[in-house]
């Protein structure tokens, strides 16, 4: 065989390789993908806000007559009723200053009798001419002092009484009690401060700071019917755990703080376990109470670029395409489409780095649940 003849027998071959191998490139399989729907979605518009939860009511207990404390009656960090015992000052003294008063007053009511009674037969006197008027007027005199020593030894004796009183100090509504200052056998008065710090945590109240803008804007979309009225509010606790109890929003500051330009709201929530205490960090969720229909799609089918976040869209004829979208916020794996989607277009949520836009694709739908 000459060299000519060997050279054309070897490019043949390879011209045949080539043509048989060319065919078998292009009947590679379209890659498999699986795609899911854009849907209309209800959800209600939401806004979050850190807050932190502030007790209904919060007072410090002080004492209010100076003697020593004969008994602490409560259990640090219980819960109390209204009108329970916390603290007896030794009561001794103010039940003998009581006393005494007491026994002055009836001494002063027999001196009124008796002046009464010298009055009326000085009246009579008069009357029959028997004595003179100078008389009369000096038991009328003599009477009215009496009464009116009366009057003072019965103020004196409702202060005795009310100063007895402080020495039982007594919880002024249900809550929860701290950790008391003063121990048994301590000295206490009324320039001691705190005694202990009661606290009602039920109903509990959230105070949130919301940017004055974004109230404005809010008031503006309600003007217009595009936004409604109310909302209900949730929480979200320091460890992520949600209450089940809803709250309502019960105050709005007049005033905006100057040196942040926002606007004080506060929300009233049930906490009959006390889970909630106060204090507390939180993460506060404002909710319409009606909701709206949006377009969405499941969030793993947004990818995102320099140029901003797309998806890759399936046609009929199972080539994919890359839209640009204007995405909204994400909730329950759902992202919401606020344009450059429509309802019913099949977009890709796996597969997505097997694809390259205009190329064909094996598109299965997502499995439901």
């Amino acid at each position: 065989m000459t060299t000519q003849t060997l050279r054309a027998a070897l490019l043949g071959t390879a011209l045949a390789f080539l043509a048989g191998t060319a065919p078998a490139q292009q009947q590679q399989p379209a890659p498999a993908v699986v795609v899911a729907p854009a849907t209309m979605t209800e959800r209600a518009g939401t806004a979050n806000f850190t807050g932190r939860l502030v007790a209904a009511q919060r007072v410090d207990i002080r004492a209010r007559s100076t003697g020593f404390i004969e008994s602490v009656d409560f259990t640090e960090g219980g819960r109390v009723k209204q009108g329970d015992l916390l603290y007896q000052i030794e009561p001794d003294s103010y039940q003998a200053a009581l006393q005494q008063i007491e026994g002055q007053i009836a001494s002063a009511e027999a001196e009124r009798d008796l002046a009464q009674l010298e009055r009326d037969r000085q009246a009579e006197l008069v009357r029959r001419q028997a004595t003179p008027q100078r008389n009369l007027d000096q038991a009328e005199a003599s009477l009215s002092q009496a009464k009116g020593q009366l009057v003072t030894l019965e103020a004196q004796r409702r202060q005795a009484a009310l100063d007895l009183s402080y020495t039982k100090i007594t919880a002024p509504f249900d809550g929860i009690v701290g950790l008391t200052q003063y121990d048994v056998g301590a000295l206490v008065g009324t320039s001691s401060g705190a005694l202990v710090t009661l606290t009602l945590t039920d109903p509990i109240f959230a105070e949130f700071a919301v940017p004055n803008r974004v109230l404005q804007d809010y008031r503006a979309a309600v003007d217009r019917g595009e936004a409604p009225r109310d909302a209900t509010v949730s929480l979200t606790l320091a460890n992520g755990a949600t209450p089940d109890e809803t709250g309502t929003v019960n105050y709005l500051s007049s005033t905006v703080s100057e040196g942040t330009d926002t606007v004080l709201v506060r929300a009233q929530f049930a906490n009959p376990e006390g889970r909630m205490r106060d204090g507390e960090f939180v993460l506060v969720t404002l909710m319409a109470t009606e909701a709206d229909q949006i377009l969405t799609v499941p969030a793993q089918a947004i990818s995102r670029s320099l140029a901003g976040a797309f998806v890759l869209v399936v046609g009929d004829d199972g080539t994919a395409e890359q839209r640009q979208v204007d995405v909204g916020g994400t909730r329950n794996g759902l992202t919401e489409i606020r344009s450059g989607l429509s309802e019913g277009e099949n977009v890709i949520t796996e597969g997505l780095n097997k694809v390259r836009p205009g190329a064909k694709v094996d598109a299965a739908p997502a499995q439901e649940g």
